[in-house]
């Protein structure tokens, strides 16, 4: 999608390559008729899938094998080289896959093969028939995806306030708002998807409350949904600022589709914009929008740009790589007013904009819990399997605070990746499962050409060893408190993220 596809030629693997080209844990990229196939190998096993993810097209080849899986380098997805199945978001579609042959010391990819994944949750005798989903973000959708992909056969009903079907929402601050991607890219999947799994999407449908001891939603028009088990996933929403002249056409944030589209509107016209807030997301949107020709301002109270989760090295260089693109920033600085054609800042200056973006964070979206008597602090408390306070009732996504097992403290993440994958845990948790979510953190941010891959998670730390040159575009950067590595940002180092994340997953 955002990233070119990946370069994936090579031999002819139908013809055979020698066994011992191929070392043990090792991957090598050929071709079968049209397709680019990835031949690796486990021990004395081989196995060949596509050699492309399904999520952005990274190149699976510069990944990482890890026991009969490999993981993408672009953005950590991560499929069974058996079946092909997307184990791990972002990814979600599966992979192909080809048999194979060991004869007279090669190996050969013979015919393409349909290897469905095994079915991992039984049905058992408390097997739910009507479950609700709130929520049509990145954790809902996971969700009633992952249902319909273990074989669920009972009702599923998926209530969003949203006009628009769940999108991939990383690429409305990205390529969809440079104009280099077509909003074809834009919908996690198309419209017939629903209605061929039977899922009762229902957008710009309210929801007024949730009774967790009749097992009920009500809607905003006081009609009620039953159900056996829940999730909700009501996400977040921009933090607005209590300014004069937020409220003008010319203002706006960016959560949504139309967000995304009203912004583009605008932008045809506009030879200034503000962005307000020098977050991941209002960096990108700057970026986006000089993609675009249009002169960015940006206006940020902090010292440095993302200072407070990359440290100030990277705040630093992110800062440079904006200005070279002609980003201007005024740090430590904040806004009073907006006005038609203007933002007033507090130090009396004025900047002019035709357009004003406001990227200063999201809060959680908690009135339906809070309603609901759920236990809150701060977010949803959830156990270690996602379910809340309420039995029955999981959360998943922006809104879930989990007791995370590196840390030893309950943590809340907004990342799109973890959304997905704590929509995945919770639909196999209300099917009957007792997995715990125990994934790494991850998320990727693009500036330009240069990405920034980070795993773990780090809210404070003593020391920051960098490992490379932060100026060449090539570190990796560790968040280290007391001696132990929380969390590692890293650029144009894949295969180290990805190990970094495998370590982490192991205790290490």
């Amino acid at each position: 999608m955002s990233e070119a596809q990946a370069n994936t030629k090579g031999p002819d693997l139908t013809v055979g390559v020698p066994v011992d080209s191929i070392a043990d844990g090792s991957m090598q990229v050929g071709q079968v008729g049209d397709d680019a196939v990835l031949l690796a190998r486990r021990g004395n096993e081989f196995f060949a899938i596509g050699a492309t993810c399904t999520h952005y097209g990274g190149p699976l080849a510069e990944g990482l094998i890890i026991d009969d899986t490999v993981r993408c380098p672009w953005h950590h997805a991560c499929f069974s080289l058996r079946t092909g199945e997307a184990l791990k978001a972002p990814a979600l579609g599966p992979v192909s896959c080809w048999s194979t042959e060991v004869r007279e010391g090669k190996v050969f990819v013979r015919d393409k093969v349909e290897r469905k994944p095994a079915i991992r949750i039984a049905p058992g005798k408390q097997s739910p028939n009507r479950i609700v989903i709130i929520g049509g973000g990145a954790a809902g959708f996971a969700a009633a995806e992952m249902l319909r992909r273990q074989d669920y056969q009972g009702s599923i009903v998926m209530l969003s306030d949203d006009d628009a079907p769940p999108v991939d929402r990383p690429n409305l601050s990205k390529d969809y708002l440079a104009g280099t991607a077509p909003e074809a890219w834009v919908p996690l999947r198309g419209d017939d998807f629903y209605s061929e799994q039977n899922i009762d999407l229902r957008t710009k449908t309210l929801v007024s409350a949730i009774d967790p001891s009749a097992r009920e939603v009500v809607l905003g028009d006081g009609s009620k949904v039953a159900y056996d088990r829940l999730l909700l996933a009501t996400g977040a929403e921009p933090v607005r600022l209590p300014l004069p002249g937020m409220d003008l056409p010319h203002v706006f944030t960016l959560r949504t589709l139309a967000d995304c589209r009203a912004i583009i509107e605008r932008s045809a016209t506009t030879k200034r914009a503000v962005v307000m807030g020098a977050s991941f997301i209002g960096l990108e949107v700057a970026a986006s929008l000089r993609a675009r020709g249009i002169e960015v301002h940006v206006v940020a109270p902090e010292k440095r740009p993302m200072e407070r989760v990359l440290g100030s090295q990277l705040g630093d260089f992110v800062r440079g790589l904006h200005e070279e693109h002609g980003v201007l920033f005024h740090l430590e600085e904040t806004a009073t007013a907006i006005g038609g054609k203007q933002v007033t800042l507090k130090s009396g200056g004025t900047l002019d904009a035709d357009l004003v973006v406001a990227g200063v964070g999201v809060r959680p979206r908690l009135a339906l819990a809070e309603k609901a008597g759920l236990s809150i602090d701060r977010g949803v408390m959830v156990n270690e399997y996602l379910e809340t306070s309420a039995p029955g009732v999981f959360a998943a996504g922006d809104i879930a605070r989990w007791p995370d097992p590196r840390s030893g403290v309950a943590i809340r993440v907004e990342h799109w990746v973890v959304a997905e994958r704590q929509g995945q845990t919770a639909a196999l948790n209300m099917l009957g499962a007792r997995k715990k979510f125990d994934d790494v953190p991850f998320f990727w941010s693009q500036h330009y050409d240069v990405p920034i891959n980070y795993v773990g998670h780090a809210e404070s730390w003593d020391e920051i060893p960098i490992d490379g040159d932060v100026g060449k575009r090539d570190c990796v950067v560790r968040y280290k408190s007391k001696g132990r590595v929380l969390a590692v940002a890293s650029i144009y180092r894949d295969v180290e993220s990805l190990t970094e994340e495998a370590e982490m997953e192991g205790g290490e």
